[in-house]
Protein backbone atom coordinates (compact mmCIF):
# COMPACT_ATOMS: atom_id res chain seq x y z
CA UNK A 1 0.00 0.00 0.00
CA UNK A 2 -0.35 3.07 -0.81
CA UNK A 3 -1.14 6.16 -0.25
CA UNK A 4 -4.23 7.57 2.77
CA UNK A 5 -6.40 10.83 1.46
CA UNK A 6 -7.93 12.19 4.57
CA UNK A 7 -11.82 13.96 3.70
CA UNK A 8 -15.12 13.30 5.10
CA UNK A 9 -17.41 11.60 3.63
CA UNK A 10 -24.86 -15.39 20.91
CA UNK A 11 -23.34 -17.01 18.96
CA UNK A 12 -21.15 -19.27 21.21
CA UNK A 13 -18.93 -22.05 19.93
CA UNK A 14 -19.44 -25.55 20.25
CA UNK A 15 -16.44 -27.74 19.04
CA UNK A 16 -17.55 -30.24 17.12
CA UNK A 17 -17.43 -31.73 13.45
CA UNK A 18 -18.45 -30.37 10.22
CA UNK A 19 -22.20 -30.94 9.17
CA UNK A 20 -21.73 -33.05 12.30
CA UNK A 21 -20.24 -30.10 13.61
CA UNK A 22 -23.19 -27.67 12.76
CA UNK A 23 -25.91 -27.78 15.56
CA UNK A 24 -29.41 -26.49 16.29
CA UNK A 25 -30.42 -25.19 19.86
CA UNK A 26 -33.44 -23.64 20.97
CA UNK A 27 -32.73 -20.55 23.10
CA UNK A 28 -35.88 -18.50 23.85
CA UNK A 29 -38.08 -20.18 21.27
CA UNK A 30 -35.48 -19.54 18.33
CA UNK A 31 -33.07 -21.80 16.99
CA UNK A 32 -29.10 -20.76 17.25
CA UNK A 33 -26.79 -22.40 14.56
CA UNK A 34 -23.35 -23.00 16.43
CA UNK A 35 -20.36 -24.09 13.79
CA UNK A 36 -17.26 -25.25 15.58
CA UNK A 37 -14.26 -23.34 13.83
CA UNK A 38 -10.70 -24.20 12.90
CA UNK A 39 -7.62 -23.38 14.85
CA UNK A 40 -5.68 -20.87 13.38
CA UNK A 41 -2.50 -21.22 13.11
CA UNK A 42 0.24 -18.38 13.66
CA UNK A 43 3.31 -19.92 13.82
CA UNK A 44 2.07 -21.69 10.16
CA UNK A 45 1.13 -17.77 8.69
CA UNK A 46 4.37 -16.81 10.22
CA UNK A 47 6.20 -19.19 8.11
CA UNK A 48 4.14 -18.50 4.47
CA UNK A 49 5.11 -14.82 5.18
CA UNK A 50 8.63 -15.74 5.40
CA UNK A 51 8.70 -18.10 2.87
CA UNK A 52 7.88 -14.99 0.47
CA UNK A 53 9.97 -12.57 2.03
CA UNK A 54 13.21 -15.44 1.17
CA UNK A 55 12.38 -14.74 -2.51
CA UNK A 56 13.90 -11.24 -1.78
CA UNK A 57 11.74 -8.54 -3.30
CA UNK A 58 8.99 -9.66 -5.67
CA UNK A 59 8.60 -6.57 -7.99
CA UNK A 60 6.69 -7.55 -11.44
CA UNK A 61 9.05 -8.82 -14.44
CA UNK A 62 11.40 -9.93 -11.88
CA UNK A 63 12.67 -13.52 -11.45
CA UNK A 64 11.86 -13.17 -7.77
CA UNK A 65 8.38 -12.42 -8.84
CA UNK A 66 8.07 -15.21 -11.18
CA UNK A 67 9.57 -17.49 -8.28
CA UNK A 68 7.07 -16.41 -6.16
CA UNK A 69 4.18 -16.63 -8.42
CA UNK A 70 4.94 -20.32 -8.94
CA UNK A 71 4.89 -21.02 -5.02
CA UNK A 72 1.40 -19.13 -4.46
CA UNK A 73 -0.04 -21.36 -7.24
CA UNK A 74 1.20 -24.71 -5.82
CA UNK A 75 0.55 -23.59 -2.49
CA UNK A 76 -3.47 -23.03 -2.83
CA UNK A 77 -3.96 -26.04 -5.47
CA UNK A 78 -1.87 -28.37 -2.67
CA UNK A 79 -4.62 -27.08 -0.24
CA UNK A 80 -7.62 -28.42 -3.12
CA UNK A 81 -8.39 -24.93 -4.52
CA UNK A 82 -9.31 -24.87 -8.15
CA UNK A 83 -6.37 -22.12 -9.48
CA UNK A 84 -7.07 -19.48 -11.78
CA UNK A 85 -3.86 -17.75 -13.32
CA UNK A 86 -5.09 -14.37 -14.56
CA UNK A 87 -2.05 -13.33 -16.86
CA UNK A 88 -1.87 -9.56 -17.77
CA UNK A 89 0.24 -6.96 -19.18
CA UNK A 90 -0.23 -3.32 -17.64
CA UNK A 91 1.39 -0.04 -17.87
CA UNK A 92 2.67 1.48 -14.81
CA UNK A 93 2.60 5.84 -14.12
CA UNK A 94 6.22 5.87 -15.94
CA UNK A 95 5.35 3.59 -19.02
CA UNK A 96 6.60 0.12 -18.17
CA UNK A 97 4.87 -2.72 -19.38
CA UNK A 98 4.42 -5.20 -16.22
CA UNK A 99 4.15 -8.78 -16.98
CA UNK A 100 1.40 -9.46 -13.91
CA UNK A 101 -0.77 -12.82 -12.57
CA UNK A 102 -3.47 -12.41 -10.49
CA UNK A 103 -4.07 -15.98 -8.86
CA UNK A 104 -7.09 -16.83 -7.68
CA UNK A 105 -7.89 -19.71 -5.54
CA UNK A 106 -11.62 -20.98 -5.35
CA UNK A 107 -12.51 -23.46 -2.95
CA UNK A 108 -16.04 -25.05 -3.80
CA UNK A 109 -16.23 -23.48 -6.93
CA UNK A 110 -19.82 -24.97 -7.34
CA UNK A 111 -21.74 -23.50 -4.50
CA UNK A 112 -23.31 -19.88 -5.55
CA UNK A 113 -23.00 -18.34 -2.14
CA UNK A 114 -19.30 -16.85 -1.87
CA UNK A 115 -17.62 -14.71 -0.14
CA UNK A 116 -13.88 -13.03 -1.61
CA UNK A 117 -10.98 -12.78 0.29
CA UNK A 118 -7.98 -11.23 -1.22
CA UNK A 119 -4.38 -9.72 -0.74
CA UNK A 120 -1.92 -7.97 -2.81
CA UNK A 121 1.72 -10.22 -3.18
CA UNK A 122 3.68 -8.06 -5.01
CA UNK A 123 6.48 -5.49 -3.38
CA UNK A 124 6.99 -1.75 -4.28
CA UNK A 125 9.91 -1.12 -6.43
CA UNK A 126 10.54 2.16 -5.01
CA UNK A 127 11.82 2.58 -1.02
CA UNK A 128 10.68 6.02 -1.34
CA UNK A 129 10.05 6.40 1.99
CA UNK A 130 13.15 5.55 3.40
CA UNK A 131 14.84 7.94 5.69
CA UNK A 132 18.27 7.82 3.32
CA UNK A 133 17.39 9.04 0.26
CA UNK A 134 20.23 6.65 -1.50
CA UNK A 135 17.74 3.89 -1.36
CA UNK A 136 14.72 5.74 -3.11
CA UNK A 137 14.80 3.07 -5.63
CA UNK A 138 15.64 0.02 -4.15
CA UNK A 139 12.69 -2.23 -4.13
CA UNK A 140 11.10 -3.55 -0.81
CA UNK A 141 10.73 -6.30 0.96
CA UNK A 142 7.30 -5.87 1.78
CA UNK A 143 7.56 -8.74 4.93
CA UNK A 144 4.59 -6.85 6.37
CA UNK A 145 3.30 -4.95 2.91
CA UNK A 146 2.40 -7.62 1.14
CA UNK A 147 3.29 -10.98 2.26
CA UNK A 148 1.14 -10.85 5.57
CA UNK A 149 -1.96 -10.49 4.18
CA UNK A 150 -0.96 -13.45 1.67
CA UNK A 151 0.54 -15.51 4.78
CA UNK A 152 -2.66 -15.13 6.70
CA UNK A 153 -4.83 -15.99 3.53
CA UNK A 154 -2.54 -19.51 3.16
CA UNK A 155 -3.28 -20.65 6.48
CA UNK A 156 -6.93 -19.88 6.35
CA UNK A 157 -6.82 -21.30 2.89
CA UNK A 158 -4.70 -24.44 4.64
CA UNK A 159 -7.35 -24.73 6.92
CA UNK A 160 -10.36 -24.39 4.19
CA UNK A 161 -8.80 -27.47 2.69
CA UNK A 162 -9.25 -29.88 5.78
CA UNK A 163 -12.66 -28.25 6.67
CA UNK A 164 -15.43 -27.06 4.20
CA UNK A 165 -17.13 -23.38 4.83
CA UNK A 166 -20.63 -23.71 4.16
CA UNK A 167 -20.50 -21.28 1.76
CA UNK A 168 -17.72 -20.74 -0.85
CA UNK A 169 -14.83 -19.15 -0.79
CA UNK A 170 -12.38 -17.06 -3.50
CA UNK A 171 -8.39 -16.57 -2.18
CA UNK A 172 -7.29 -13.41 -4.68
CA UNK A 173 -4.09 -12.39 -4.51
CA UNK A 174 -3.75 -9.26 -6.36
CA UNK A 175 -0.70 -7.83 -8.12
CA UNK A 176 0.47 -5.00 -9.25
CA UNK A 177 -0.90 -2.93 -6.01
CA UNK A 178 2.49 -1.48 -5.33
CA UNK A 179 3.77 0.61 -8.67
CA UNK A 180 1.66 3.45 -7.95
CA UNK A 181 4.12 6.85 -8.81
CA UNK A 182 6.14 8.03 -6.09
CA UNK A 183 4.97 11.77 -4.75
CA UNK A 184 8.14 13.45 -6.63
CA UNK A 185 6.56 11.53 -10.22
CA UNK A 186 3.47 14.48 -10.43
CA UNK A 187 1.74 11.90 -12.21
CA UNK A 188 -1.53 12.89 -13.54
CA UNK A 189 -4.19 11.17 -11.94
CA UNK A 190 -1.61 9.36 -9.31
CA UNK A 191 -4.65 7.44 -7.25
CA UNK A 192 -4.99 5.41 -10.68
CA UNK A 193 -1.41 4.54 -10.64
CA UNK A 194 -1.91 1.90 -7.63
CA UNK A 195 -3.92 -1.12 -7.16
CA UNK A 196 -3.83 -2.22 -11.27
CA UNK A 197 -4.35 -5.66 -10.84
CA UNK A 198 -7.55 -5.02 -8.86
CA UNK A 199 -8.40 -2.26 -11.00
CA UNK A 200 -8.15 -5.29 -13.81
CA UNK A 201 -9.62 -8.26 -11.70
CA UNK A 202 -12.67 -6.02 -10.99
CA UNK A 203 -13.63 -5.55 -14.64
CA UNK A 204 -12.26 -8.72 -15.61
CA UNK A 205 -13.33 -11.46 -12.86
CA UNK A 206 -12.19 -14.89 -13.85
CA UNK A 207 -14.92 -16.08 -14.49
CA UNK A 208 -17.67 -14.37 -16.33
CA UNK A 209 -20.65 -12.71 -14.16
CA UNK A 210 -18.68 -13.73 -10.62
CA UNK A 211 -19.86 -12.32 -7.41
CA UNK A 212 -19.83 -12.72 -3.86
CA UNK A 213 -21.74 -11.55 -0.63
CA UNK A 214 -19.22 -9.43 0.41
CA UNK A 215 -15.76 -9.36 0.28
CA UNK A 216 -12.52 -8.41 2.74
CA UNK A 217 -8.98 -7.45 2.11
CA UNK A 218 -5.39 -7.39 3.98
CA UNK A 219 -3.15 -5.19 3.80
CA UNK A 220 0.17 -4.50 6.32
CA UNK A 221 -1.46 -6.95 9.20
CA UNK A 222 1.03 -8.11 10.89
CA UNK A 223 3.16 -5.52 12.79
CA UNK A 224 3.24 -5.82 16.53
CA UNK A 225 0.34 -3.82 18.38
CA UNK A 226 -1.07 -2.92 14.70
CA UNK A 227 -4.38 -1.02 14.93
CA UNK A 228 -6.67 -1.45 12.40
CA UNK A 229 -9.81 0.96 12.86
CA UNK A 230 -13.06 1.59 10.26
CA UNK A 231 -11.80 2.78 6.61
CA UNK A 232 -13.86 5.41 5.59
CA UNK A 233 -15.04 3.98 1.93
CA UNK A 234 -15.51 0.55 3.70
CA UNK A 235 -17.35 1.68 5.75
CA UNK A 236 -19.27 4.10 3.09
CA UNK A 237 -19.81 0.68 0.94
CA UNK A 238 -19.96 -2.31 3.59
CA UNK A 239 -20.94 -0.59 7.12
CA UNK A 240 -22.44 -3.93 7.81
CA UNK A 241 -19.35 -5.76 7.30
CA UNK A 242 -17.72 -3.80 8.94
CA UNK A 243 -19.58 -4.03 11.89
CA UNK A 244 -20.30 -7.98 11.04
CA UNK A 245 -15.91 -7.96 11.52
CA UNK A 246 -15.48 -5.57 14.01
CA UNK A 247 -17.90 -7.14 16.26
CA UNK A 248 -16.61 -10.56 15.99
CA UNK A 249 -12.72 -9.58 16.84
CA UNK A 250 -14.46 -7.77 20.00
CA UNK A 251 -16.14 -11.41 20.74
CA UNK A 252 -12.92 -12.67 20.47
CA UNK A 253 -10.72 -10.11 22.66
CA UNK A 254 -9.51 -8.57 20.27
CA UNK A 255 -10.48 -5.27 20.39
CA UNK A 256 -7.20 -4.03 21.35
CA UNK A 257 -6.25 -4.34 17.50
CA UNK A 258 -10.25 -3.72 15.77
CA UNK A 259 -10.64 0.12 17.19
CA UNK A 260 -13.90 0.40 16.26
CA UNK A 261 -13.08 4.16 15.62
CA UNK A 262 -12.88 6.06 11.70
CA UNK A 263 -10.28 7.50 9.54
CA UNK A 264 -10.04 8.77 6.06
CA UNK A 265 -10.18 6.87 2.65
CA UNK A 266 -7.73 4.71 1.79
CA UNK A 267 -6.49 4.17 -1.80
CA UNK A 268 -6.16 0.38 -1.48
CA UNK A 269 -7.83 -2.91 -3.36
CA UNK A 270 -11.55 -2.40 -2.37
CA UNK A 271 -11.96 0.47 -3.88
CA UNK A 272 -12.03 -1.24 -7.47
CA UNK A 273 -14.39 -4.05 -6.27
CA UNK A 274 -16.81 -1.57 -5.08
CA UNK A 275 -16.95 0.34 -7.51
CA UNK A 276 -16.31 -1.94 -10.78
CA UNK A 277 -17.52 -5.30 -9.58
CA UNK A 278 -20.21 -4.25 -7.13
CA UNK A 279 -19.16 -6.40 -4.49
CA UNK A 280 -18.93 -4.70 -0.56
CA UNK A 281 -15.58 -5.26 0.27
CA UNK A 282 -13.97 -3.76 3.32
CA UNK A 283 -10.08 -3.02 4.07
CA UNK A 284 -8.48 -4.28 7.57
CA UNK A 285 -5.10 -2.38 7.45
CA UNK A 286 -2.69 -0.67 9.37
CA UNK A 287 -3.32 2.69 10.42
CA UNK A 288 -1.14 4.86 12.94
CA UNK A 289 -2.43 8.05 13.34
CA UNK A 290 0.71 9.14 15.00
CA UNK A 291 2.57 9.38 11.57
CA UNK A 292 2.24 11.78 8.92
CA UNK A 293 1.60 8.92 6.60
CA UNK A 294 -0.97 7.21 8.81
CA UNK A 295 0.86 3.94 8.04
CA UNK A 296 3.81 2.03 9.95
CA UNK A 297 7.29 3.61 10.57
CA UNK A 298 8.78 0.90 7.95
CA UNK A 299 6.36 1.85 5.54
CA UNK A 300 7.69 2.08 2.21
CA UNK A 301 11.23 1.64 3.70
CA UNK A 302 14.17 -1.19 3.55
CA UNK A 303 12.66 -1.20 6.99
CA UNK A 304 10.01 -3.29 5.78
CA UNK A 305 11.34 -7.13 7.19
CA UNK A 306 9.85 -9.80 8.78
CA UNK A 307 11.14 -7.80 12.26
CA UNK A 308 7.51 -6.11 11.27
CA UNK A 309 5.70 -9.57 12.02
CA UNK A 310 3.96 -10.25 15.27
CA UNK A 311 2.30 -13.65 15.89
CA UNK A 312 0.13 -11.95 18.10
CA UNK A 313 -1.30 -9.90 15.52
CA UNK A 314 -1.47 -11.91 12.75
CA UNK A 315 -3.70 -14.13 15.36
CA UNK A 316 -5.94 -12.02 16.07
CA UNK A 317 -6.74 -10.90 12.03
CA UNK A 318 -6.02 -14.74 10.90
CA UNK A 319 -8.74 -16.18 13.44
CA UNK A 320 -11.17 -13.58 13.52
CA UNK A 321 -11.85 -13.91 9.64
CA UNK A 322 -12.01 -17.55 10.49
CA UNK A 323 -14.69 -17.10 12.44
CA UNK A 324 -16.45 -14.93 10.18
CA UNK A 325 -16.47 -17.35 6.93
CA UNK A 326 -16.98 -20.53 9.01
CA UNK A 327 -20.63 -18.54 10.41
CA UNK A 328 -21.48 -17.83 7.39
CA UNK A 329 -24.97 -20.07 6.15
Amino acid sequence: MKKIIFFTIIICTVFLMFFCRKTKQQVDNSIVITVAVPQFSPDSAYYYIEKQVNFGARVPNSENHSRCAAYLIQTLQRFGAEVFEQKIQLQAFDGTTLNAVNIIGSFAPEKPRRILLCAHWDTRPFADQDADKNNFNKPILGANDGASGVGVLLEIARNIGKDTTAVGIDIVFFDAEDYGAPETAKAPNSNETWCLGSQYWSKNPHKKGYSAQFGILLDMIGAPNATFFREQLSDYYAHNIVDKVWKKAAELGFSQYFINDKIGAITDDHVPINQNINIPAIDIIHYNPNNAHGFGDYWHTLNDNMQNIDKQTINAVGTTIMHVIYNEQ
